[in-house]
């Protein structure tokens, strides 16, 4: 590689370590550390922050954990910094730090992003004939927020007018990075391949320490939590980068980590529709170079759609938690009669007030395998915690459940401990309302001290054109012949799960290319749907994805509205992989003969 951009990762979320940018600004080098907020359940949570105060709906971490303890480190090195930490308010979040920055004596040049906040021109959109993209149903009546997930450009121009940080609202999370390399680069914002690449580059690092070992299949391996290290990355202009971390920290650099990221929620990997490009990763390749470096290259572009995708946030009612530890001798069938008899008293407490049923109930065993339904193994534990959600559309509806559940205290099983810390509070449930907006309606700007600049819109290229069919022929399928062995899926391949929305996305990684013609065979869409029938309501796609001798599924609606909008006690389906792992698959006897298997696990 010649010349190179060296990028930090430092945050995956609003709440990710404060560990990571001490750290990563001991790397020798760094040029850029971005920082990714802003996953669909954060802007539920800043919606709900802004309602209550109107200076907040931003990152406040970003300000006071991620900066101002770093600040002078970062003036002193020249660090420069991209962060989507504006959330629903980036003039605020500007403000904030501008103070830090002073009261430690610096004055570093601060560029805020704008323009992705819709709700103004809602009313128009409704007018215009407005559906939800994932139900098809009209607009609610009112919104909290509505934001476009904008692009990369916005970025690029304020990093050209000498910005040393730049806050952005709801831009997609890869574009911190693709917005650097760019101006960089000196990229055009046609050259699709190039702009796919940093869509890769960025969508690898944009959830911190999950490249680094993170969530990795292989857990065991991965040494050193405490310490775990942070993602950097060094991209070279044709858009291809090694992936490293600081020396000395903990973490593991592995291609089964990188590929398990790259196939993070991205959907169908030949359309990851973007807002600079539609992304093809099906041919992208991980490569070790050392023991702590590894190469990724080979996505490809294509002009992206008229549209940007937008979220709003809307209030659906108010929901409840209840956690209640039970131990003693068949402490799950106390839980299970506790949970009955409480929901039984409130409904009845709810028809003599008038206040109409729960909307929705959910009761988890955890410690029970709740979630594993008919694949749950025989359970014989003196040990359970009780987790009752409830939904209703009055907050007093739920008051009856947060108070009755201190009387299973006394009144209930022995060996119940009501409550881990008091009653539990009502909370307002916040839903997405997905929809697309034209770009030609979304005007994004710069702002930078006394500069306020638009960001220029590109002509429209015409971005439906659809992918190029599959590299994978049917004819590599593969049923083992000969004497063959069931063995858990975990032994041939590596596997991460995460949500988008109400949908899940399962990639499935084989751990040698031997293995992937068997998994193709075996692990089809419909032997998946029926391993997750008790939580799978939709359909389930599943998509090849060569270069990295993978394939991705596409659950839809699998997680019970996901989100904030999920009682379940993973609405994000970050289990949904462990789970699948477990699923049986047949292999032929001899592999294990050839030391193909590792025999322990079989």
């Amino acid at each position: 590689m010649s010349r190179t951009i060296r990028i930090g990762g430092a945050s995956g979320f609003w709440g990710d370590s404060a560990i990571a940018t001490p750290q990563l600004l001991g790397v020798p080098g760094l040029q850029y550390l971005v920082y990714d907020y802003l996953a669909e359940t954060t802007m539920s949570i800043l919606a709900r922050a802004r309602a209550k105060d109107p200076a907040l709906g931003y990152a406040t971490d970003f300000v006071h954990a991620a900066m101002a303890p770093n600040l002078a480190t970062l003036c002193a090195r020249g660090v420069r910094v991209v962060a989507n930490a504006g959330g629903l308010n980036p003039q605020a979040c500007r403000d904030a730090l501008a103070a830090a920055a002073h009261a430690r004596g610096v004055a570093p040049r601060i560029a805020v992003v704008t323009g992705d906040d819709v709700l103004p021109m809602f009313e128009q959109l409704r007018a215009q004939g407005l559906r939800d993209l994932n139900t098809n149903e009209a607009p609610p009546a009112e919104l909290y927020s509505a934001n476009a997930y904008v692009g990369a450009r916005g970025i690029a121009q304020a990093l050209a007018h000498g910005a040393d940080i730049v806050i952005t609202g709801r831009c997609v999370d890869s574009a911190v990075v693709v917005g650097v390399l760019a101006h960089e680069f000196g990229w055009r914002w046609d050259d699709w391949d190039r702009l796919a690449a940093g869509t890769l580059a960025g969508h690898v690092i944009e959830c911190g320490a999950q490249a680094t070992g993170g969530l990795f299949t292989d857990w065991a391996q991965v040494p050193d939590w405490a310490h775990m290290g942070y993602p950097v990355i060094d991209c070279a202009a044709d858009g291809s980068f090694e992936l490293s971390k600081p020396d000395g920290t903990g973490g593991l650099i592995h291609p089964g980590a990188v590929a398990e990221q790259i196939l993070y929620e991205v959907g169908d990997p030949a359309n990851y529709l973007m807002p600079d490009v539609t992304c093809d990763f099906r041919e992208v390749s991980v490569d070790a170079l050392t023991s702590e470096r590894v190469r990724v290259r080979g996505a490809r572009g294509r002009a992206p759609t008229a549209t940007y995708k937008a979220n709003g946030t809307w209030r659906d009612g108010y929901q409840l938690q209840l956690l209640m530890a039970i131990r003693g001798i068949d402490a799950p069938a106390k839980a299970r009669k506790t949970a009955d008899a409480l929901l039984q008293r409130t409904r009845e407490q709810l028809q003599q007030r008038g206040l109409g049923d729960y909307t929705e109930t959910c009761v988890e065993l955890l410690g029970g395998e709740a979630l594993y339904g008919p694949h749950a193994r025989p359970l014989a534990t003196r040990e359970v915690v009780l987790r009752i959600a409830a939904r209703h559309a009055d907050p007093k509806g739920l008051g009856f459940l947060q108070r009755e559940c201190a009387s299973a205290g006394t009144s209930m099983g022995p060996g119940t401990r009501s409550s881990f810390s008091g009653r539990a509070d009502v909370q307002p449930v916040i839903k997405v309302f997905s929809f697309l907006v034209p770009k030609t309606q979304v005007a994004l700007q710069v702002s930078l001290g006394d500069l306020v600049e638009a960001v220029p819109l590109l002509p429209d290229a015409g971005g439906d054109a659809p992918a190029s069919p599959s590299a994978v022929p049917t004819s590599t399928d593969e049923h083992p012949v000969g004497e063959t062995v069931a063995v858990p899926l975990v032994v041939l391949a590596w596997a991460r799960s995460g949500d988008k929305g109400d949908d899940e996305n399962i990639g499935v990684i084989a751990r040698r290319p031997e293995f992937l013609a068997v998994l193709r065979h075996q692990l089809t869409a419909g032997a998946v749907r029926r391993y997750f029938s008790h939580l799978v309501d939709g359909e389930v796609h599943r998509y090849d994805v060569p270069g990295l001798r993978a394939l991705n599924f596409v659950l839809h609606q699998a997680l019970g509205g996901g989100g904030v909008a999920s009682l379940r006690s993973d609405p994000l389906g970050k289990s949904f992989a462990q789970m699948l792992l477990d699923h049986p698959i047949e292999v032929p006897r001899r592999w294990i003969d050839e030391g193909l298997l590792p025999s322990p696990l079989i």
